[in-house]
């Protein structure tokens, strides 16, 4: 009877350095917004307060302004068609 000894596969997964990523990982992707200080208000806060319902202003601030972002592109958006 043959035993088959157990293999260990390298992680699949890379290791980023910690000096490559930005300080939060979303934050790449909304760096460019109008609502980037927004956002980050709302984090500093949570790193501050470990308290979700003592940063509401701030998620508040953000949301809006992302409200006000999205109607806005949609605005701009309105005249043009994918298909014409």
């Amino acid at each position: 009877m043959a035993t088959a000894k157990a293999a260990t596969a390298p992680p699949t997964h890379r290791a980023s350095s910690p000096a490559a990523s930005p300080p939060y990982p979303s934050a790449a992707r909304i760096a460019d917004s109008d609502c980037f200080p927004q956002y980050t208000a709302s984090l500093k806060c949570l790193e501050a307060n470990q308290d979700k319902s003592k940063c509401q202003q701030q998620f508040d601030d953000y949301k809006e302004c992302k409200k006000r972002e999205r109607e806005a592109r949609l605005e701009r958006n309105k005249g043009r068609s994918l298909f014409g």
